[in-house]
């Protein structure tokens, strides 16, 4: 059944549902014959090491579970690096993680990523398209998509304008054309920035070739000044927002506002 959809339809991969409780031995022979027609893409709805022998991306439910519980102040930045290095330590080099803030089960069941984010949205939609390594965007999120949808009726999406869908546009070229963003054992590994705020700030820049990419997140719902210290950003970078050319030293402060950002790029 599934060679039949490649060769006779020509589709590009999968998603399967739940498919860890499916023997990972049939995903492996399931994925050796369809290559046998063509290079395919398969996402597993699962979240260990062990299913990218067959799969190439699986969901990151932990980081989705973080950042709600960033926006609750039930964790903190801390919480969200750890979890991050965790996936370098136990994820082959090449397993792509899905990163979102919102899909098909948590936007029906928990509720819209306004509902558990409140005013971090945007800051935490610009940082799935930023960390390792593919983010989702679910049905009508760029649209602003505000309801929970029905999970199992027709249920249709308001297409308006919102600001994220300028926002989501502008993070999907650059990660399409900066080297630093790619995905798997492809992009920039993620460096970590110190700084004088580590619950609240979470700072970091990627590297690949001559791209880089800096990154700035005030993670909280307060005012920070913070100060951050590395030679790593030390250099001139263009506010990706703004257009606006700006020159940092190996220490900056930083006035952010609750849930600001701040990427640049060079």
């Amino acid at each position: 059944a599934l060679k039949f959809w490649v060769e006779e339809c020509d589709i590009d991969g999968y998603r399967c549902d739940v498919a860890g409780m499916v023997p990972i031995e049939f995903w492996i022979e399931a994925r050796t014959e369809l290559e046998k027609t063509k290079n395919v893409f398969m996402l597993a709805e699962w979240d260990t090491p062990e299913v990218h022998k067959a799969f190439d991306m699986t969901y990151d439910w932990k980081l989705h579970d973080i950042m709600n519980g960033i926006a609750k102040e039930e964790k903190t930045v801390i919480d969200l690096i750890e979890h991050l290095k965790k996936n370098e330590e136990e994820f082959p080099a090449n397993a792509f993680r899905m990163q979102f803030t919102s899909n098909h089960d948590k936007n029906s069941w928990n509720g819209t990523e306004f509902e558990r984010l409140g005013d971090g949205v945007e800051a935490f939609a610009v940082l799935t398209c930023l960390i390792p390594d593919m983010p989702l965007i679910y049905t009508g999120q760029e649209a602003g998509n505000n309801k929970r949808l029905s999970f199992f009726e027709k249920d249709l999406v308001e297409w308006k304008e919102h600001k994220l869908f300028d926002i989501y546009s502008k993070l999907f070229q650059l990660k399409k054309s900066s080297k630093a963003l790619q995905n798997g054992e492809q992009g920039g590994e993620v460096i970590y920035i110190q700084n004088s705020d580590e619950e609240n700030i979470f700072a970091f820049t990627r590297s690949s070739e001559k791209d880089k990419v800096l990154a700035i997140f005030n993670l909280s719902n307060k005012h920070v000044e913070v100060e951050l210290t590395a030679d790593s950003f030390q250099r001139s970078y263009k506010n990706f927002m703004t257009g606006k050319l700006e020159t940092f030293s190996s220490k900056e402060s930083f006035n952010l506002n609750p849930w600001e950002y701040r990427v640049y790029t060079k």
